[in-house]
């Protein structure tokens, strides 16, 4: 039972039982001291009326009719309400009426009380001599209204302290309520947030702890919403980025392959209308020859760029230098009057097949960005390994050239745009940094080491 109850209603379980604890203790309390209480009161009851009839006494056989003051005490003293006092003659003979019993109380005691805490009845006889007649006045103590009163004060007790203690409970229960009603938000909240309404919020409320709570769910549904965001975008620039790519291709297979083709279907042209001539020259042989040798030369350039574009040629066979070697050379072949300087520390060890691909792309972007772009005459190249805060290796690639920069408010293209998403995506970081003395890219590529 316990475990199905509610966090709010253990609390207010715990609190009634801990009132009803304490109102049980203090009537417990009385109940344990009801007992001697009455019998002190009997013991000091008997003893003062004691001592008071025999200061009486002491001075009876003066008075004028010493019977009829005797009487008149005696009828006096059994008004007393806590004893009776009875005049008895030498023989133990009541000589007064005996007292009568009170009246029936609605609120008389039960029979358990008053057997829990009556003490044994007390009689006290006082001797007394009226003209040398003997004869005593017997004290008898009568506890039954001490008791009615002591029982009285219980019910009365339990009665008030009840009234007192459900108004402590409806009045924590209130305020338990109002300290706990965030949960239910939080809780509403959280199944909005995994049915995957992110823009789900829960006004902070309750105690600090819970408004605490309250706060960083929201902001962790923030942030799950931005990440989502981010997630949706990265998904749309990857499909925009393959189209781009896709376009890119095709217009350099329009623009470069396309020209060459037909460069050399020109020469083959030439060449078959020098054999259908009755004498062919062999100069115009040998230059369309040379000429269809060039085209040729030149469309494997380009088939190997396009191929290193699409997947790196023997990065998985030769590993990342010789593959950065073979990039490098390329671009050497195409573009020779541009110095390339590639330099990889020889501490930089195993990378990881991921990292290793996306050093390589953030080169190969960068070297395509330099040619296209800078207008610089000597490119830098640096891998070299880093170890972060927490004992994460990543790899330091670091691109620079001499060229003219980036124009004030330029945006990122779509491919440094898109590696830097590839590399956030890894752990890592990409920065631009462009000056007076050319463009340096620079990346952070988490690695395999450890």
């Amino acid at each position: 039972m316990w475990q199905k109850l509610s966090l709010r209603g253990r609390i207010n379980l715990l609190l009634a039982l801990l009132l009803a604890l304490g109102l049980a203790v203090n009537i417990g309390r009385q109940i344990a001291e009801a007992g001697p209480r009455v019998q002190a009161e009997d013991q000091s009851v008997i003893r003062l009326a004691r001592e008071f009839i025999e200061m009486i006494v002491a001075d009876l056989n003066e008075a004028p009719d010493p019977d009829a003051r005797l009487n008149q005490i005696a009828r006096d003293l059994s008004r007393l309400r806590h004893v009776s006092i009875a005049l008895h003659d030498s023989g133990g003979n009541p000589l007064t009426p005996r007292r009568l019993g009170s009246e029936v109380d609605t609120r008389a005691p039960p029979a358990w009380f008053v057997s829990l805490v009556h003490p044994e009845q007390t009689a006290v006889s006082v001797p007394v001599s009226i003209r040398g007649k003997p004869g005593s006045l017997v004290i008898t103590s009568h506890p039954d209204d001490e008791i009615a009163e002591i029982w009285d004060g219980i019910v009365t007790q339990l009665e008030v302290g009840s009234v007192i203690a459900l108004a402590l409970f409806f009045l924590m229960m209130k305020v338990v309520g109002r300290a706990l009603a965030p949960l239910q938000s939080l809780a509403d909240a959280m199944g909005k947030l995994e049915s995957g309404h992110y823009e789900a919020r829960v006004a902070p409320g309750g105690a600090p702890e819970l408004a605490a709570i309250c706060t960083r769910l929201n902001h962790l549904a923030a942030t799950l919403g931005e990440a989502v965001e981010d997630k949706r975008r990265l998904a749309e620039r990857a499909v925009s980025l393959q189209d781009i790519e896709r376009k890119e291709i095709a217009r350099e297979l329009h623009d470069e392959f396309g020209p060459y083709l037909f460069s050399l279907r020109a020469h083959a042209s030439a060449l078959a209308k020098q054999a259908d001539g009755r004498e062919p020259s062999a100069d115009a042989v040998r230059k369309h020859g040379s000429a269809m040798l060039e085209q040729i030369n030149a469309l494997q350039q380009f088939n190997r760029r396009v191929l290193e574009r699409l997947r790196p040629v023997g990065l998985a066979e030769l590993g990342l230098r010789q593959a950065l070697e073979s990039l490098s050379r390329l671009w050497r072949e195409s573009r020779p009057d541009v110095a390339i300087e590639t330099s990889i520390s020889p501490a930089l060890g195993t990378t990881g097949e991921t990292a290793d691909l996306t050093i390589y792309r953030i080169v190969q972007e960068a070297l395509t960005n330099v040619f296209r772009h800078a207008g610089a005459t000597s490119v830098s190249v640096v891998i070299e390994p880093v170890e972060q805060a927490g004992g994460r290796f990543c790899a330091r690639v670091r691109v620079s050239d001499n060229g003219r920069g980036m124009e004030p408010g330029q945006k990122l293209g779509f491919g440094l745009v898109g590696m830097r998403e590839r590399i956030l995506a890894l752990g890592g970081t990409l920065n631009v940094v462009s000056g007076e003395g050319g463009v340096t890219v620079e990346a952070l590529v988490p690695t395999a080491a450890t």
